[in-house]
């Protein structure tokens, strides 16, 4: 049975039947892509983001500062993880950090992250 599924999904795949390539096609696509540093530091963002609990950090962060403690408790996770969580964001440039006494204050790094999310979260609605 296990079988049949895998064969009948296959066959749902829309592929060429034909493998004709059209080189101003490939050679317009590959004039978008980057080199592969670039490639790999945007896979890496993906890939953090990708967790759901560093996606709730982001999110918390979108019209807030918050502490570590605050973060903890929006997310509802421990203290100690969201901090590592945190470190993960902060090394990736996604999130910073505000030091106030001996308070720590995060938010998002830069603009083009929130619009990353923004944008994704509204692919995410139209659904």
């Amino acid at each position: 049975m296990l079988l049949y599924w895998v064969v009948k999904k296959i066959d749902a795949i829309p592929i060429c039947k034909i493998e004709i390539i059209d080189l101003q096609k490939v050679s317009s696509a590959k004039e978008g892509l980057v080199d592969d540093e670039k490639n790999q530091s945007m896979a890496r963002i993906f890939k953090l983001l990708g967790e759901p609990t560093r996606l709730k950090i982001i999110l918390s962060l979108f019209d807030n500062e918050l502490c570590v403690c605050d973060l903890a408790a929006v997310v509802e996770s421990t203290v100690s993880a969201v901090s590592h969580q945190l470190r993960l964001l902060r090394n990736s440039r996604l999130v910073k950090f505000r030091k106030a006494g001996k308070m720590v204050y995060y938010s998002i790094e830069d603009a083009h992250i929130k619009q990353l999310i923004e944008q994704t979260k509204q692919h995410v609605e139209e659904n």
